[in-house]
């Protein structure tokens, strides 16, 4: 067995030499065979690369449920970020989440691959950060200039027909919700929704018991993923015969996960649908 300080050491130069390897993009060509190994970036690889530059996104990329670009992620081979599988692909680039399997993006990194790993965010102005930062990464700094440019426009034009100051929670499945620091809290924010998950402790993602929901009487209420097509023990709270009267007393609306989970353009679609829904604003879909 490694004596400890040599294991240390070892991961240190691991990292060592990934870091260095992203230095080099900033003034070498630019990758040619990215790999992306997480779901959210997988969309932001989608959006911001050239043609052919992007090669393989993970297999969450093509689920709708929770993928905005599923179709888009038909067109990629897909992986299962395991380290075997992408190292055999050849990359000079893997994109990753900051909570993406450690032992992949280690043993990637041991290997010599260079990895990029970013953040979940948890606001709109990370979304942007991200695809500026993805923009240098892929030498595509205009191709991101212009997907944070179309999502200032749709900001712009929600932000004229809002709809209106209420009192709102956000309901997901085992009685998850998002407070104000998360990325879908931003959301409807933004929209001049009060989020009352802050009146329950939760900043970012937390539970909040059924109990709560109903003494705290939301002016709305909005769910996510409740129409599964099997029975899921994780959606029962919604069946609760406590939550359907809830909702009947506020007003109710499903907004699909696939809008929330990641950053992207589709963040802003998701918020002209709930404005829609809300009588202010207006969506395509």
């Amino acid at each position: 067995m490694p004596h400890p300080a040599h294991a240390k050491r070892n991961v240190f130069s691991a990292a060592c030499a990934g870091f260095l390897l992203l230095l080099s993009f900033t003034a070498a060509a630019a990758p040619q065979r990215v790999v992306s190994i997480n779901l959210c970036t997988d969309q932001l690889a989608m959006l911001v690369a050239g043609e052919g530059q992007l090669i393989s996104v993970s297999r969450l990329a093509a689920d709708p449920a929770i993928s905005a670009m599923a179709a888009e992620a038909e067109g990629y081979r897909l992986n299962d970020g395991l380290a075997e599988q992408v190292f055999l692909m050849k990359p000079d680039l893997v994109l990753a989440g900051s909570y993406s399997t450690r032992e992949a993006v280690d043993l990637l990194k041991r290997l010599g691959i260079a990895v990029a790993e970013f953040p979940p965010e948890a606001s709109l102005d990370d979304v942007r950060h991200n695809l500026e930062r993805l923009g240098v990464l892929l030498d595509r700094k205009q191709a991101a200039a212009d997907v944070i440019a179309a999502m200032d426009e749709g900001l712009a034009d929600l932000a004229e027909t809002p709809p209106g100051k209420r009192t709102a929670a956000l309901y997901y499945a085992n009685g998850y919700t998002s407070g104000k620091d998360s990325l879908a809290g931003d959301m409807i924010a933004r929209l001049g929704l009060v989020n009352i998950a802050s009146e329950a402790g939760v900043d970012s993602l937390g539970r909040l018991p059924l109990e709560r929901l109903i003494m705290a009487a939301p002016d709305v209420i909005i769910g996510g993923d409740t129409d599964y097509e099997a029975p899921a023990l994780a959606q029962a709270g919604f069946r609760h015969p406590a939550f359907v009267a809830a909702t009947e007393r506020s007003e109710y609306v499903n907004l699909p996960s696939r809008y929330t989970i990641c950053g992207g353009p589709f963040n802003v679609a998701g918020m002209a649908l709930l404005a829609e829904k809300l009588g202010g604003g207006g969506a395509d879909e």
